[in-house]
């Protein structure tokens, strides 16, 4: 490995991934390469909008890891007994935890009530007033904002405390993750001004105080390497188990497969392979945090929100990988 290669690979950054923020990539548990673009710095901290989605696979496990949750087969209306269900839907009743985590839950909107949500005082009951219809249960359907904020809702029930204190106490705080505030938008130009943003840490919340599971969390490109590096050690860090092996096994192996994409996908981490040894959290703009266990890689990008942007596992697979392959800088 080489300076030139490095050049070289900055160049295609700049000129192919032109709204990435920052890059870091842990090869053997170290840092091999880290580097900022558009302005940012190692202080920098950018909405990495459905990576949200991976935290809250891991803040799943973490919960069944203490017997908050007693698994993934539980009733999704177990944990919501104040719902009163439409004779029209009984279907609802046998959605489950897993059918969230593996977007194979149905839903009764065709094209999602975006404004309804953002403006709605309360997400999760928003979201589970949208649950059920004539979908198919165990068929995917992906949904990128309104469904996954059932999990922020069922996390708190069961903890007795917001989706942000237990993620504080339980993950942030001991990988050493600032995460400072919860994020109330009171305008949608507010909430526009965030999008864009680089210098506000802190994770979205409604005004009933139920953090988004599918967006609205921001961290740097440093934060989402020390996840995607918890994932390669199986659970632990410093020497401490933060999340169980076996829930990252499980988490990270296919359970449903959005067929028009043919992509696999786990407990709301994306699979890279057929043999699972690579999974990545992916979010809009490019967002992503890639581990490859095989090759002990670790890759975290953050990026800046454009419309429709490249895919970055392309850029990781055959711009990245090859220069981290053996050696180091």
């Amino acid at each position: 490995m080489n300076q030139e290669k490095i050049t070289e690979l900055e160049k295609t950054i700049c000129r192919d991934y032109s709204n990435t923020a920052g890059i870091v990539v842990l090869k053997n548990g170290r840092t091999e390469y880290e580097n900022y673009f558009n302005g940012c710095t190692s202080n920098c901290r950018i909405h990495v909008y459905s990576v949200t989605k991976s935290i809250l696979s891991i803040l799943i496990g973490i919960a069944l890891d203490r017997g908050y949750i007693k698994n993934i087969h539980q009733k999704v209306l177990d944990f919501f007994p104040e719902y009163t269900v439409k004779n029209t839907m009984d279907s609802i009743r046998n959605i489950t935890l897993e059918n969230l985590l593996t977007m194979t839950a149905p839903y009764k909107y065709k094209f999602a009530p975006y404004l309804k949500y953002f403006t709605s005082d309360d997400w999760v009951k928003f979201s589970l007033e949208q649950l059920g219809g004539k979908g198919q249960i165990g068929k995917f359907r992906y949904a990128p904002l309104i469904g996954p904020d059932l999990l922020s809702g069922i996390l708190a029930k069961t903890s007795g405390c917001s989706v942000f204190a237990f993620a504080s106490e339980h993950l942030f705080s001991p990988l050493g993750i600032t995460v400072e505030k919860n994020i109330i938008f009171h305008s949608k130009e507010e909430q526009m001004a965030f999008n864009s943003a680089t210098d506000i840490s802190g994770w979205v919340s409604d005004e009933a105080g139920n953090n988004a599971a599918g967006w609205g969390l921001t961290l740097s490109p440093a934060d989402m390497a020390k996840i995607g590096q918890l994932y390669l050690n199986g659970g632990m860090w410093e020497g401490r188990e933060i999340v169980s092996k076996s829930w990252i096994d499980e988490s990270t192996k296919e359970h449903s497969r959005w067929k028009k994409q043919d992509l696999p996908y786990g407990y709301l981490w994306w699979l890279c392979d057929e043999n699972a040894n690579t999974f990545a959290a992916m979010g809009d703009g490019g967002n992503t945090i890639y581990v490859n266990k095989e090759k002990n890689l670790v890759v975290s990008i953050a990026a800046l929100f454009t419309p429709k942007a490249k895919d970055r596992i392309g850029l990781i697979k055959e711009y990245i990988e090859p220069v981290f392959d053996t050696g180091s800088l």
